[in-house]
């Protein structure tokens, strides 16, 4: 299922099948470190792969190790062959006003219930989600282990970018298109000589203590 020697298997879907789950939801999220743009979650749910002949699918693996080539094909094979897809969206004043962990989960939730079926079992990628009284399970490193988390990763990721480009358009001079959000020296020096755009994250360093209000950012 994979490229290389390492890559996500569905061991762990196809032990809860045997136990009768059917809805299977791998969820993982993207843009927690970043101090600019959302978090973004994606949701997905996977057939049985079993022999599946996919040209792409050894490229659904986690999506940090993928070029941005190789991620647009690896999202255009997880949502051909998934049975649902589900996006999750917190912006960067939610990130301010309740912490990045909370805004995390809630964006997690937003792409369960984003999916066109409720599941009935979730995968997360090592980062526990209370949903009712649906079980879950974290797996520490499970975009690199587990099929469906590396699924949501991919599309979680392609999103995301997709979302920070729409961001350097509307904020330029940030390079937000190319470092997407992340305190790279480039993005360091622009904030430096702008001043923050209302994408920044306020909460995060190098603006905390927060130094300046979001009312009075640039529009």
């Amino acid at each position: 299922m994979s490229d290389g020697p390492a890559g996500p298997t569905q061991d762990e879907e196809q032990r809860l099948w045997r136990r009768g789950f059917s809805r299977i939801a791998g969820i993982d999220e993207v843009g927690r470190g970043p101090i600019a743009g959302p978090v973004v979650a994606g949701a997905v749910v996977l057939p049985d792969l079993t022999g599946a002949s996919h040209p792409d699918l050894p490229l659904v693996r986690d999506s940090k190790t993928l070029s941005a080539a190789q991620l647009a094909r690896a999202d255009a094979a997880a949502r051909e062959l998934a049975l649902g897809v589900g996006i999750g969206v917190a912006s960067s004043e939610e990130i301010d006003r309740m912490g990045i962990a909370p805004a995390t989960r809630k964006a997690m939730r937003r792409a369960v219930e984003a999916l066109p079926e409720p599941p009935d079992h979730l995968l997360i990628d090592a980062f526990p989600l209370d949903w009712h009284r649906t079980p879950c399970l974290a797996i520490i490193k499970g975009d690199a282990l587990c099929t469906a988390i590396a699924a949501a990763s991919v599309v979680a990721k392609v999103y995301r970018d997709r979302l920070m480009c729409e961001l350097d358009e509307r904020y330029p001079g940030y390079g937000l298109a190319s470092h997407k959000g992340y305190a790279s020296a480039e993005h360091l020096a622009a904030v430096g000589s702008l001043g923050p755009s209302p994408a920044h994250r306020r909460s995060f360093s190098p603006f905390k203590p927060a130094l300046f209000d979001r009312d009075a950012l640039r529009a």
